[in-house]
């Protein structure tokens, strides 16, 4: 018996052009897309890169709005502890003399010119002076990030306290 050839569906026996995809047939118009030509797969890659892009570039300006906020409100206080500073060297100059308030009174200066320096920079030359600071001294800034850490850790465990003493107050 001679081998059969396995039968094709209806209208498929002959080829079409482009379907292979060879070298022949990438001018013509066929149902495989090669590398050089843009198909829809393309074309939908294109906007989805857009679309994140556009989404990064609205993150990172609502991060830098952010930021000023922040920038604006550190500042703030930082003024408000140089007054406060302030008030204390006036104290100082009244019970202990001039001397020993006028220590207190440059406390308060260096503070204050802390606050405008932090006011006049933007958020970018900040995070620069951040960076280089702790290039330039690993170890104070692992020293200061743990005393920040620490200090933070003791602020939210207080106020889980307190959240908590309230919360069992109510229910008494």
């Amino acid at each position: 018996m001679p081998p059969r050839e396995p039968g094709l569906p209806e209208g498929t026996n002959h080829i079409i052009a482009g379907a292979s995809g060879s070298s022949e047939s990438r001018n013509d118009t066929g149902f495989v897309a090669s590398a050089g030509e843009s198909s829809g797969t393309d074309r939908l890659v294109n906007q989805v890169k857009e679309q994140v892009s556009s989404l990064r570039g609205q993150a990172t300006d609502r991060v830098r709005g952010f930021a000023d906020d922040g920038k604006g409100r550190v500042t703030g206080l930082i003024e408000n502890v140089s007054e406060v500073i302030t008030d204390a060297a006036k104290s100082v100059d009244e019970r202990l003399g001039a001397e020993y308030g006028e220590y207190a009174h440059r406390a308060a200066n260096v503070v204050a010119d802390f606050a405008g320096r932090i006011r006049d920079k933007s958020v970018d030359d900040i995070y620069d002076d951040t960076r280089d600071f702790v290039r330039k001294s690993p170890a104070i800034a692992i020293g200061i990030a743990a005393v920040a850490g620490f200090a933070l850790i003791r602020v939210i465990k207080t106020g889980l306290d307190d959240a908590r003493g309230r919360s069992g107050r109510n229910e008494a």
